[in-house]
């Protein structure tokens, strides 16, 4: 391609051709040999990495960076952008909870965050933990938060630092500062307080990294003196732990994608076994909530697929005891719920567009909080304190900078206390945003988001960024994004694709993109594209295409289904070797994930359906457009060698001339960079790449 001048010779991966047979089914994968035989131990301690693998990496990073030479100036004017748009020493807006406000803040150059509280009213702010200073010397470093005891005298934290996701937790002083003697190691990053600041509950990842069970840790213990509280032996669920804000109950939350079950524990005796709320029925969902003598639940029981709300008496919160206090709307979907003293509140979206509904817990009374624009985001924060009226929400849009108010849930006054800085300056008017919708293949609407400038000529002729998910019933936000104001201010049109996979047009859209329905998710987003092209906001030749993770899959089966249609694909982290991944068993996210594509080491039907459009199954001897796959070293949830894999076999495959790009982040997991700053070097390579390939360079 005329615009990847002067390359190198690409690299090209050794076959090593090793055989599955599958229900009578044999496949042949030439890289399989990417795969670190000792990726457990590899995530934790990176440098035991297989030399030969580790020298293909390297020289994929070699190639990348040979063909992105000539970007390296744009590279630094995006981040320059980026990064004006950030106010540096920017801090949070304190949440009140007991004696004290809690926040966070930047200081100028700082990449991590810094906790610090004050007097409930106002007064010298203390700092509790410097995440710059504690990031000193490492290379990759994130903090997982601070959590504080109900007595304000210590605080949990957490942090990872080599980006496998396997925390650290330290238990500070927060009147010294000063953090006591241990660690515990391989956890999943935070705890929940008991009542008298004396121990805590946290999650554990086993050998294989799933959150298999929870222990009870009393301070100053060594950790291998913890009690076992809880032990999930079935790997295809996930596990966490929470608590209740009148610190009355520990809730462990075990889940799928489709399925849950709550256990409690009374902290009046922390030494009891954990209470079963409703036992797991397959596809049945619920959450929990406290409300002093009650508890709230949100669930799907009896086919109620967009959720309902349902109240029972704490003291006897099993099912038959359940009574209905919202009801299922369908087309409504409940997202999530809170209760408070005197009010019962929800987050639900209804025709793609989210608003918050409050309910009077004496009087029933129902109000909501919405506002009027196409598209935009709202972000449900509540309060850290149970006896309140006044919560707290942020509201942006894609040319609105992010807003946070304080809401009386009596008087229905908004206060707002925050604008979203932007330093370099901006200017709403300068800024469309509209929500369209695109026919879908059998006759849904499928709607997208844009964002472009006023001036941007609507002729063909624009560049496009388009961007997808559609997974797990994941809804990407239509909110205010300082980033992509960089494309849009070089001409592009950046879209998102609300495609079938997702919840945005309720838990039906969801359903319609997940299992043997998958192929809609895939279909959706080339919909999208093609009525951007129809309508001429950009053209085929325009388009670039981007996702992450199950994004990454998209990406995947849209250059095999259309790569005609498509300028040009960024694939971040990317989930391409689905089959061979929902095969093993062994990796940390696989069981949980069956529920979503299916299990194809049971069902031959699953196997087949899964071969259709695995990416990297499907790669075949056709011209493909440039493709950028990102991937992290030490990721758990997407391993490295999924993208490797599928860059190793498209090379070998593609009949076009159009280069193939791996960049594998050496430092990293699936988060990519953890500083905030470093995390803007990689958008800026990624639209870098999108702008060189527009020929907007």
């Amino acid at each position: 391609m005329s615009i990847f001048k002067d390359l190198p010779a690409a690299p090209i991966a050794p076959k090593r051709p090793v055989t599955d047979t599958r229900h009578g089914i044999s496949r042949t994968d030439d890289y399989a040999w990417l795969r670190a035989d000792n990726w457990q131990a590899m995530f934790k301690d990176p440098s035991i990495l297989d030399p030969d693998i580790r020298a293909y990496l390297d020289a994929e990073n070699v190639y990348m960076t040979a063909a992105m030479a000539d970007t390296k100036d744009l590279q630094k004017q995006l981040f320059a952008e980026m990064k004006g748009r950030i106010k540096e020493d920017d801090s949070s807006v304190p949440v009140k909870d007991g004696p004290y406000a809690y926040g966070t803040l930047y200081v100028t150059g700082g990449e991590q965050p810094r906790y610090f509280r004050e007097p409930r009213d106002g007064g010298e702010r203390r700092l509790m933990l410097d995440g710059d200073k504690e990031a000193e010397g490492k290379s990759y470093f994130r903090l997982s938060g601070l959590d504080h005891s109900s007595d304000h005298s210590h605080g949990i934290w957490g942090y990872d630092d080599k980006g496998s996701e396997y925390f650290n937790l330290k238990v500070r002083n927060l009147q010294t500062g000063e953090d006591l003697d241990g660690v515990l190691e391989n956890t999943g990053g935070g705890g929940v307080w008991a009542p008298d600041g004396k121990s805590f509950f946290y999650s554990a990842l086993d050998e294989n990294h799933r959150p298999s069970k929870v222990f009870h840790h009393i301070v100053g213990k060594p950790q291998s003196e913890d009690r076992l509280v809880y032990e999930e032996e079935d790997a295809g669920f996930f596990m966490g732990v929470g608590g209740s804000l009148l610190d009355d109950y520990i809730f462990i939350d075990i889940h799928d994608h489709e399925t849950s079950e709550y256990r409690i524990l009374s902290t009046k005796d922390l030494t009891a076994e954990p209470k079963i709320v409703a036992a797991r029925e397959t596809g049945i969902e619920y959450e929990i909530t406290e409300g002093g003598e009650v508890f709230y639940i949100l669930t799907s029981d009896d086919g109620a697929k967009d959720f309902k709300i349902m109240e029972a008496p704490a003291a006897t919160p099993e099912k038959e005891h359940w009574r209905e206090v919202v009801a299922h709307k369908p087309g409504t979907l409940i997202l999530s719920h809170m209760a408070f003293a005197r009010h019962l509140l929800w987050l639900e979206r209804k025709d793609g567009l989210p608003r918050i509904v409050i309910r009077d817990r004496v009087s029933g009374e129902e109000h909501s909080i919405a506002f009027a624009e196409e598209a935009y985001s709202l972000g449900l924060q509540g309060a850290a304190e149970y006896d309140t009226d006044v919560i707290r929400f942020s509201y942006s849009s894609m040319t609105t900078p992010s807003q946070l108010y304080d809401y009386n849930m009596v008087t229905r006054e908004r206060t707002l206390l925050k604008t979203q800085e932007v330093p370099s300056g901006h200017n709403p008017e300068n800024y469309v945003t509209r929500r369209v919708f695109a026919p879908g293949w059998d006759g849904v609407e499928v709607p997208i988001t844009l964002l472009y400038r006023r001036d941007t000529p609507l002729d063909g002729s624009a560049p496009c960024l388009l961007y997808g998910y559609g997974a797990y019933g994941m809804t990407i936000p239509a909110g205010f994004n300082t980033n992509c104001l960089s494309l849009a201010d070089r001409g592009f049109v950046y879209a998102i694709a609300h495609i079938r996979g997702g919840k945005d047009k309720g838990f039906a859209w969801y359903e319609d993109g997940k299992m043997e329905k998958k192929t809609n998710t895939f279909k959706d987003f080339i919909a999208a594209a093609d009525y951007l092209n129809q309508q001429k906001f950009t053209s085929y030749a325009k388009i670039i295409a981007e996702g992450g993770s199950a994004g990454g899959m998209l990406m995947g089966a849209i250059a095999n289904m259309a790569p005609e249609k498509f300028a040009g694909i960024i694939a971040a982290v990317p989930f391409v070797d689905v089959l061979n991944t929902m095969l093993d068993d062994t990796l940390p996210l696989t069981p949980p994930e069956w529920p979503e594509w299916g299990n194809p080491i049971e069902s031959r039907e699953a196997y087949d359906h899964i071969a259709s459009y695995s990416p990297f199954e499907n790669v075949g001897e056709k011209p493909y457009p440039p493709i950028l796959a990102l991937g992290g070293l030490t990721d758990p949830r997407v391993t490295y060698w999924e993208p490797a894999k599928w860059v190793a076999k498209l090379r070998d495959k593609t009949t076009g001339g159009a280069p193939i790009l791996l960049k594998t982040n050496m430092d990293a997991g699936h988060g990519g960079a953890s500083g905030r700053f470093q995390r803007l070097e990689e958008i800026a390579f990624e639209y870098s790449f999108a702008i060189k390939v527009a020929g907007k360079m």
